[in-house]
Parts: structure tokens; C-alpha cells; sequence
């Protein structure tokens, strides 16, 4: 580990991060960063991927795509009804598109290496309680992840596993 890295995981060692914006809104889904999925689709973001991997159509999928942001992307997907095994699937989708994001030797990896010990929590103002954290309540399953995923990286571990959508 270079004196540079050690420096600033000392420096981010046990203080939470308990937002992704500002500073830290690459941690978010919503950050714009190339993600390719198994079929070669580039998609704009993680949102933007996410979205349509619950669509049942195709017709739904490209819609979902076609938008500008990922806050379009989100908007269109939470008035799909997904597949009957989509709360089965929905982890694991999610699971393989930030190790994409976060792949390693990217820069996004490094950042996220850097971040220490820290805790990462999703804090939401909108009541998701399952992906985030609202109000002191929620199981933070994105920031579980993102810490799993971190875990790897410092190990030096990968498996860019990738997702049909």
C-alpha cells in the first residue's frame, strides 16, 4: 500500500458516511458512470441498469433506457410490475451492477478502498428502508453491499460476475 493510501485511510477511518450526495454521490446509484451489462448495453449509471432488469417487456426495457437521468430511469422503473421472482432476483441484480461500477483498478475502486473503515449508509428522505437507511430505520442493503464490495477490493478479490437485462 502506497503512504499515500495509507495516509487517507487513516484520515477516513471510523467516521460514517450516511449520505451518497455531495462528496460522496459517487457512492449513489444515481452517479453517471458507464455500466455495461452481459448483453453489451451501455448504460449511464447503475439506476439506469437497474431499472429495466425488472422490466417483463422489451417495449418497457428501452423506454426505461431511453431516459435522460437517473431519476427518469428510477421514476419509469417503480411503475413496472415487475416478474413474480423480481424480490428473489433484486439483490443479486444489484450485487453484480456495482461490481461493475466498482470493478477493480477502476478509479471508482480506489476511491471506495479509500474510504477506510467508514461506515457507508444510505440515508434517504423518502421512506426506502429496504436499499437505505430513513428516519434511523432500514436494513441499508446498498450500503451492505458497497462495504462487501470493498471488503473484496481491499483483499484484493474480484469477481465481475454480470446480470441479463
Amino acid at each position: 500500500m502506497s503512504a499515500h493510501r495509507a495516509d487517507i485511510m487513516a484520515k477516513n477511518s471510523g467516521t460514517k458516511i450516511s449520505r451518497f450526495q455531495g462528496e460522496f454521490r459517487w457512492l449513489s446509484n444515481f452517479f453517471l458512470t458507464p455500466v455495461v451489462d452481459s448483453n453489451g448495453r451501455v448504460h449511464t449509471s447503475v439506476e439506469h441498469a437497474y431499472q429495466p432488469a425488472k422490466a417483463t417487456t422489451v417495449a418497457e426495457r428501452e423506454s426505461i433506457m431511453s431516459v435522460s437521468t437517473a431519476k427518469k430511469a428510477k421514476r419509469r422503473g417503480s411503475k413496472l410490475n415487475p416478474p413474480p421472482d423480481w424480490k428473489d432476483r433484486k439483490i443479486d441484480v444489484m450485487r453484480s451492477l456495482l461490481r461493475i461500477k466498482f470493478a477493480p483498478g477502476t478509479p471508482l475502486a480506489e476511491r471506495l478502498i479509500e474510504t477506510g473503515n467508514r461506515v457507508l449508509e444510505e440515508g434517504k428522505d423518502w421512506g426506502d428502508t429496504f436499499w437505505g437507511v430513513c428516519a434511523g430505520e432500514g436494513e441499508n442493503h446498498l450500503g451492505r453491499m458497497i462495504l462487501d464490495l470493498r471488503a473484496e477490493l481491499a483483499r484484493g478479490h474480484s469477481n465481475p460476475d454480470r446480470i441479463d437485462t
